[in-house]
Parts: C-alpha cells; sequence; structure tokens
C-alpha cells in the first residue's frame, strides 16, 4: 500500500489516494552523543521530536515537525540539567527555534530494495537549510521504521562545545522514526 512504488514525485496529486500519519502513535527520535578529552564527564541526549502533521502515499511522504515542542528526555540526569539542555537546544546557538520553527521533510522519489524495503531519497528543511537526504525505511503498509544519521554543521548549527572544547556535541546526530499510518 504505502511506499510501495519505485517510481517517486515531489508532491500529492489530486488523483492520489495519500493517508494521513498517526501523529499520536508515530515518533522520532533524536540521539546526540559527546566527545573530546573530558566527554566521560558528559551526557549523551535522547530527543523526542513530535510529528506534528504527515502524510504518505505509494509515491510520496511529507512530515512537520514543530522544533519548539522537541524535548530533552534523558532519563539519567536532574531535571535542573534537563531543563538547561532543553533551553540551549531550543535557543539562538542550536535550533534557534523562533526563527525555525518547523522541520519538514518532503520525499522526492521512492525505490523498492526488497519486500518491506524502500530507499526513498527527499528534502529535508532544518533550521533554514534544504539539503537532500536518503532514508532506508522498512515497514508493513501500515507501521514503518527507518534511521538516519545527519550532521548538524551540514544545516548550519555548530555543534555545542563546553570546558574549552575537552567537551562537545558529536556533528554526527541519529534520527530514528517509526511512523504508524491511520486507519
Amino acid at each position: 500500500m504505502i511506499l510501495t512504488a519505485a517510481g517517486g514525485s515531489n508532491s500529492f496529486s489530486a488523483s492520489e489516494a495519500s493517508h494521513s500519519i498517526d501523529t499520536k502513535r508515530s515518533s522520532i527520535t533524536v540521539r546526540v552523543s559527546k566527545s573530546g578529552l573530558f566527554s566521560t564527564f558528559a551526557h549523551n541526549h535522547i530527543i523526542r521530536a513530535p510529528i506534528r502533521q504527515g502524510k504518505a502515499s505509494d509515491t510520496a511522504v511529507e512530515l512537520v515537525v514543530e522544533s519548539g515542542k522537541m524535548t530533552v528526555i534523558d532519563p539519567e540526569i536532574s531535571d535542573k540539567d534537563r531543563s538547561e539542555i532543553q533551553s540551549t537546544m531550543l535557543g539562538p546557538e542550536v535550533l534557534d527555534t523562533k526563527r525555525f520553527q518547523e522541520i519538514r521533510f518532503r520525499s522526492t522519489s521512492m525505490k523498492q530494495l526488497s519486500k518491506g524495503k524502500w530507499q526513498v531519497q527527499g528534502e529535508l528543511n532544518l533550521h533554514g537549510e534544504t539539503k537532500p537526504e536518503t532514508i532506508e525505511v522498512s515497514g508493513d503498509g501500515s507501521h514503518y521504521r527507518g534511521k538516519v544519521i545527519l550532521k548538524q554543521t551540514r544545516f548550519g548549527i555548530k555543534p555545542i562545545s563546553k570546558a574549552g572544547g575537552t567537551i562537545t556535541v558529536k556533528d554526527e546526530v541519529e534520527v530514528e522514526f517509526e511512523i504508524v499510518m491511520d486507519k
């Protein structure tokens, strides 16, 4: 059903049946890792990015995340530290959510690799920059999973550095998603 075509299009046509993404049951998780000489004294971060809206058809998919609703969910840190990390992430040093309120992905083509596996190419708009991305997706017609590694600097985001550069956030972040279609 969804994501089964070998070709693709840049948008949904009037005759194309599209299905909404169940935003309450779908999720995007961002994993941010640390590096540097004293990185053992810092934390990796887990961030939940709720999908505000999305739709998919046999040949296209579109997702929108409201950047200001992204939430640091690190279970191993204090509420105070989590709040500080949250503020930094949403602030002008990183996502700058007052200027860049949405993160959007729109597919440009889809290629079936094997039964239940696709390569989805598209455009990701993050932090005011639109860049091509390729994502491998697996699924069964109603439930899809995938993962992609993104470089922050590619989207104009400078990774945070603390303690004179002895603790830094890695440029690469891992984005995992689980998409459930509305029935």
